[in-house]
């Protein structure tokens, strides 16, 4: 039996955000047609149950999920900063309705030059600039960083209609896809990556002055199919960047090409481990799945330094398959140090992993792995039993995003390797919170676009009982209230 009642915390978190919760002023009761009565019927917050979800949101006799299965092949163009890619996408529909056209999230078309989102998330008219800033703004050519689509065809090579709205794309099928029917279709695609430090953004590269190398942590970076579901449709919203989104669940086979000194990892299980690791590092892999107090170096500092200076012209391919998630992610660079340790998690051990580059430390090296497995433990306790095989941790500048099995951290030391104390909570925080977010939406899979604080508000709860057993347990890491989650803002880079 959990600790917590979730049902409780839910209705708790309705309450807060509704604003039951508060007193209602004599001047602000009844204004209009609104009802500000704490005691109101909540119809809206609780729909009716229906043959689709019961009254507590269960699934009823009609329920069901859509499934859109992918096999993509990715080439990562380091010296281009370019993405190149084909899928086969296999879209099940498990739903009653007869569907006369699919459509498909362009989420990087947020990043085209003539974007609407340029104009929504503008920052104005400032009163002064500095020269870089204007040249920057004004004079220097826009980044053009949406998707470029080749073809979009049926499983035999014959091209299919399609038209491109911002960051959706409808695809028309000639014949209406029957319930329980499948389609496969398959697309060619580039894009311009990046420069997420510069440029924001929930991913991308960073560039590294020092040595010439860049990290690049990659996600919402292929088509990928919209949710269709009973309460309606399609959902097709558009991408601003500051929303996020729901997707439905699928299997994924992946195959990514990298420079061949490249460290990666993904989500997914890889499949080719004796391909792409040396013999060290697979001895230093298994001794890291036996290692179940303190994490093990796949790949060393030292070893890291020593890459950065190679620029390899030669490719390595890393194969991954993922089954049943609703999305995929990656990060690579040749400047990574690599750990890992194991996690009891129920009946299974679970990897706890950690990428970084040497700017990361010693703090990264110090807590990232040790978060991650302790987060795991306790999100375990509390909600249910994690299910993936792995949990990465990757280090990258100003930025918290999460995406299944993988995740994207910021907090970075001094260039002389102090911190403060803000740092350090601030990345022990950050880490727990995304990793956090496997449990709540990536498992759980509620929509984001309308209903984001429904995983933030259980995450951010469940995330300060993980700080405070990190506290109990690790007496270094012992968090002032002023620090705790609930203070930190939701934004494009923290989410």
């Amino acid at each position: 039996m959990k600790a917590i009642n979730f049902k409780l915390i839910m209705i708790s978190l309705i309450f807060s955000f509704t604003g039951m919760s508060q007193e209602v002023s004599d001047d602000s009761k009844q204004k209009g047609h609104l009802n500000t009565n704490k005691f109101r019927q909540m119809y809206q917050e609780f729909s009716s149950p229906n043959m689709f979800r019961t009254a507590a949101g269960a699934p009823g006799p009609a329920y069901y999920q859509q499934q859109a299965d992918y096999k993509i092949n990715i080439e990562l163009d380091d010296q281009n900063k370019r993405i190149y890619g084909d899928e086969i996408v296999t879209y099940t529909n498990n739903s009653p309705d007869n569907l006369e056209y699919l459509w498909v999230q362009l989420d990087q078309n947020v990043r085209k030059k003539d974007s609407p989102s340029l104009d929504k998330d503008g920052d104005g008219a400032a009163p002064y600039y500095l020269p870089s800033g204007f040249t920057n703004k004004f004079i220097n050519k826009p980044f053009d960083g949406g998707f470029n689509v080749e073809y979009v065809k049926n499983v035999n090579g014959k091209p299919l209609d399609f038209f491109i709205n911002q960051t959706m794309m409808r695809i028309d099928m000639s014949t209406s896809l029957k319930s329980g029917e499948s389609f496969s279709f398959s697309i060619k695609w580039w894009y311009n990556i990046q420069d997420h430090v510069n440029q924001d953004g929930r991913s991308g590269y960073e560039s590294f002055k020092s040595d010439g190398n860049r990290s690049y942590i990659i996600a919402q970076f292929f088509p990928r199919m919209a949710v269709y579901n009973e309460i309606e449709g399609w959902q097709n919203y558009q991408f601003w960047g500051d929303g996020e989104f729901a997707l439905p669940f699928g299997n994924y086979d992946v195959k990514i090409t990298v420079p061949s000194d490249h460290i990666l990892d993904a989500t997914g299980k890889l499949q080719n481990r004796k391909e792409v690791f040396s013999k060290n590092m697979i001895k230093r892999f298994n001794k890291a799945k036996k290692s179940f107090d303190k994490p093990v170096m796949i790949v060393t500092q030292a070893e890291a330094e020593l890459a950065e200076k190679g620029f390899s012209k030669e490719k390595k391919t890393w194969h991954f398959i993922a089954e049943n998630v609703r999305d995929f992610a990656f990060a690579s660079s040749r400047k990574f140090i690599w750990d890992m340790m194991a996690v009891k998690v129920g009946d299974k051990d679970v990897m706890a992993v950690s990428m970084y580059p040497k700017e990361g430390n010693p703090l990264w090296e110090d807590y990232s792995t040790v978060v991650v497995a302790e987060t795991l433990k306790t999100y375990s306790d509390y909600t249910f039993d994690y299910p993936y095989h792995k949990a990465i941790s990757v280090h990258a500048a100003q930025i918290g995003m999460e995406y299944p099995m993988i995740c994207f951290n910021f907090g970075r030391p001094n260039i002389d390797g102090s911190y403060s104390d803000q740092v350090k909570y601030g990345m022990i925080g950050v880490i727990i919170h995304e990793v956090g977010h496997n449990f709540f939406p990536m498992i759980v899979n509620n929509d984001e676009r309308q209903w984001a604080w429904m995983d933030e508000g259980i995450n951010t709860f469940v995330q300060y009982l993980t700080e405070q057993k990190l506290g109990k347990d690790k007496p270094e890491i012992i968090f002032p209230l002023r620090g705790i989650s609930l203070q930190k803002r939701k934004s494009k880079r923290y989410s």
